[in-house]
């Protein structure tokens, strides 16, 4: 067993184990620490008390002493100073017009090192506004992004319950929270009235998750058919999770049910509706619940069944027809029976085919003879021999190209002859790459490529 002490540097923040040594702390002293981050100042939360070794991988770093009036001076003017420069910060982030929101500053407890935490949706390339900062105040610049949790629980503020919200006031870590836990809870899924100031899904969501999946479990589902204490069958319609009751649709007769309120000990599950089935119609239990609620505008009938003021309407105007003298149209008479078919007579069972005489199996096919093997070829000596490659000449031209060459004449030479017609002559002409053109013998013509 170790002696230990927690220790928290923030209002609420994760609380640190360090080790007290000979000093005699309680909760509430002031106490300077060293930390990766350095020399820092804290609250202790727990005093000194035993603590297994196991629980802890890495010794346990020792507290360097009591705060003394000196330190809490120094800890104000820290609090001054950071003041001063959010707003110095703000003033240089508009200038080099980059698109982050300014939270808070810190100072570190020796004023070696400054954190600017900052919110963006983008990631932000703030290496020069980093150099500003740093010839401003001569001291190790840092600045950190964060979400829009760690935003809300910075900057504080008031929940839709009128208190204090819960991650800056005691929450140390975020806790994961889903849609579900909403669910279990019976409340309504809108995104407004279950999501916090920061625009997630409420931390306090997850207070009451484990109580109410426990209850649930005692819980049949909607839509399961059930059976109570007193042999009474019925379908779940409401669950009170709180309260362990549940509503259940009975059936009376065929056209009368009620609504049962029992409580949920005692009941036996029968079947479970399968997934993607309808319950009980809402039409019917929306009339049922009428029924309870409005009595004087039902009435029941001899025969048991429940009839509202809507369905009286359509026979009380019969009957008002009847008495005036309507006539009623004559019953559609009934068609006659169907004589029944005369039975087929008996046929006789005809004979059983004979059946058929196996067939021979085939002879065996005689082997083949083997093809005899092909003839070698003879092997030519001098195919072998390879032919010396001539060595490349260098001023050999590798291509050649070819041009096309239009001769229009302007009425004399031979181009005008009636071997080509009045329009010129066309030729090909080949000409070496590299090499330069040979000039054309012609009186006068002109050349166009």
């Amino acid at each position: 067993m170790a002696m230990a002490v927690e220790v928290r540097f923030r209002e609420v923040g994760k609380i640190y184990s360090f080790a007290p040594g000979e000093l005699n702390l309680k909760r509430g002293d002031h106490v300077v620490v060293e930390t990766a981050k350095g020399v820092e100042y804290g609250t202790v939360v727990i005093g000194n008390h035993e603590r297994e070794e196991k629980s802890t991988a890495q010794p346990l770093k020792e507290v360097i002493r009591k705060a003394t009036p000196e330190d809490d001076k120094k800890v104000s003017e820290n609090l001054q100073k950071e003041k001063d420069a959010f707003v110095l910060g703000k003033k240089k982030i508009a200038e080099h017009k980059l698109d982050m929101k300014l939270i808070a500053v810190e100072y570190a407890f020796d004023g070696t090192k400054i954190t600017f935490y900052f919110t963006s949706d983008e990631r932000v390339d703030f290496r020069d506004l980093v150099k500003d900062l740093a010839a401003l105040f001569k001291s190790r610049i840092e600045l950190r992004q964060v979400g829009v949790r760690d935003e809300t629980k910075i900057a504080g503020g008031m929940g839709s319950c009128g208190r204090q919200l819960c991650c800056s006031s005691y929450l140390t870590d975020f806790v994961p929270v889903s849609i579900r836990m909403a669910k279990e809870q019976n409340l309504s899924l809108n995104p407004q009235k279950i999501s916090g100031v920061c625009g997630r899904l409420m931390c306090c969501l997850k207070n009451e998750a484990e109580t109410y999946a426990y209850l649930n479990s005692k819980l049949p589902k909607k839509g399961d058919v059930v059976e109570t204490a007193d042999k009474v069958q019925g379908e779940v319609t409401e669950l009170d999770v709180l309260r362990q009751k549940v509503k259940l649709l009975v059936t009376l007769s065929e056209e009368e049910r009620e609504i049962v309120e029992v409580p949920a000990e005692g009941l036996t599950v029968l079947s479970h509706r399968k997934k993607g089935q309808p319950g009980q119609p809402r039409k019917e239990l929306r009339a049922l619940k009428m029924e309870k609620d409005h009595p004087k505008s039902f009435r029941k009938p001899e025969n048991g069944s429940v009839k509202s003021a809507a369905e009286k309407a359509p026979a009380e105007n019969a009957a008002g027809e009847a008495e005036k003298g309507g006539t009623e149209k004559p019953a559609r008479p009934g068609r006659p029976a169907r004589p029944q078919r005369p039975a087929k007579a008996d046929r006789p069972d005809r004979p059983l085919r004979p059946q058929r005489p196996d067939r021979p199996q085939r002879p065996d096919r005689p082997d083949r003879p083997e093809r005899p093997a092909k003839p070698l070829k003879p092997v030519n000596p001098d195919a072998e021999k390879k032919i010396p490659e001539e060595p490349e000449d260098p001023l050999k031209p590798k291509h050649k190209r070819t041009r096309h060459h239009r001769h229009r004449g302007n009425g004399t030479g031979p181009q005008n002859t009636g071997m080509t017609g009045s329009t010129g002559t066309e030729h090909s002409e080949t000409r070496e790459q590299g090499m330069p053109e040979k000039p054309q013998p012609g009186n006068g013509s002109d050349h166009a490529e």
